[in-house]
């Protein structure tokens, strides 16, 4: 009965499964449908809408957040501990990308079969990449917090090789939380062996553990530390401006560095605010499924909270890109070398063109 219910509401799960008319219960004989197992060579066909937008948002998140790492590695004024933490990020998304949505491809279509391990691993891939973005926004926000009300501080705390050993954490308890699942807290898998979220993954594992205590948590941590930080930026800011009678150039300097410091809090604000924009929804309906697990949910609202939540890894490059003037000279310049390196090497290919006729021409001269 548990899993006939399941599989009747498979829609529902964080990576989509749909049985479209494969094995759906007719009115007139739903009732013995209810009763009775579902056949274990189920088919099941893949959604192509939903697949190809998987596929154009992997492709986004790969590039763009690649071209972040680089922008990092080759500016050396990108070389702070604000940006070290924002490559853990970018690191995240890229595998988001890479790992997380071919495997959310594959389990939507119920592969692989009889492997219960690797089926846990591969639908816990996703839950592991995104808690590590969590912690990698918690780090940043933390780091920020110290630069406004520990300045004298920040130096000793904050050091590269200190912003290492955060970002191994950060990853190491990523890691475990995502992989409680193998732990022993799934789901007896179904007869069918089919790998489907909904009926391997424990949804009170989903709502209790991971959305409640791992995800909720550091954001409720992160936006009282943002409010924290732009109440005091404000503060400042005022107290700057009245003073500015005597002003001198210890004043403006003051007065500069709170302005960068709010633009850059605002920027990493709007980091934190487009990831819950992204992820609460399908947290929603997670706890929408377990509260009220006969209540239906529309298809077309679970395609998009879940394509929305992996479209988040895919839009920060961007923002980079329209609120960091660092960070989109660097990609400017990363486009225009590749650029000129493609137009040096078109020149070389026509000039060895040339001297390869003129080689032939001289040879029949010869």
């Amino acid at each position: 009965m548990e899993n006939t219910t399941a599989l009747l509401t498979l829609y529902t799960s964080p990576f989509l499964q749909p049985l479209q008319d494969s094995w759906t219960p007719s009115s007139s004989n739903t009732n013995s449908s209810l009763t009775s197992p579902p056949p274990a060579d189920l088919a099941i066909s893949p959604n192509v809408a939903y697949m190809a937008a998987e596929l154009v948002i992997a492709f986004l998140s790969t590039v763009g957040n690649v071209l972040v790492c680089a922008a990092v590695a080759i500016n050396r004024k990108l070389h702070t501990v604000t940006n070290y933490f924002l490559v853990s990020l970018a690191v995240a998304d890229i595998c988001v990308g890479v790992i997380a949505i071919p495997c959310a491809i594959l389990t939507d279509i119920g592969l692989p079969r009889h492997s219960l391990y690797l089926c846990l691993l591969m639908l816990s891939v996703l839950i592991m990449f995104t808690q590590s973005s969590i912690f990698s926004l918690l780090a940043v926000a933390v780091e920020r917090y110290v630069a406004i009300f520990m300045p004298f501080r920040y130096q000793v705390l904050m050091t590269p090789r200190n912003a290492v050993l955060v970002i191994l954490t950060t990853w190491l308890l990523a890691f475990i939380i995502g992989l409680v699942p193998l732990m022993g807290w799934y789901k007896t898998p179904p007869e069918s062996g089919n790998c489907f979220f909904v009926l391997v993954v424990d949804m009170t594992y989903m709502v209790y553990f991971n959305f409640f205590a791992c995800v909720l948590t550091p954001l409720a941590i992160m936006f009282l530390i943002y409010a924290h930080i732009f109440v005091m930026v404000k503060r400042q800011v005022r107290r700057i401006a009245s003073e500015q009678s005597g002003r001198g150039e210890r004043q403006t300097r003051a007065a500069a560095s709170m302005r960068r410091e709010m633009k850059t809090a605002t920027t990493l604000f709007l980091v934190l605010f487009l990831f819950t924009i992204c992820w609460i929804p399908l947290h929603i309906i997670n706890c929408f499924l377990l509260l009220c697990p006969h209540c239906p949910v529309p298809l077309e609202l679970l395609l998009t909270a879940i394509i929305l939540s992996h479209a988040n890894s895919a839009v920060n490059p961007f923002l980079y890109a329209y609120t960091m003037t660092a960070f989109r000279d660097t990609f400017k310049a990363i486009f225009m070398c590749c650029g000129t390196l493609r137009d040096r090497e078109a020149s070389n290919a026509a000039s060895g063109d040339d001297r390869d006729g003129a080689a032939v021409r001289n040879a029949h001269q010869s």
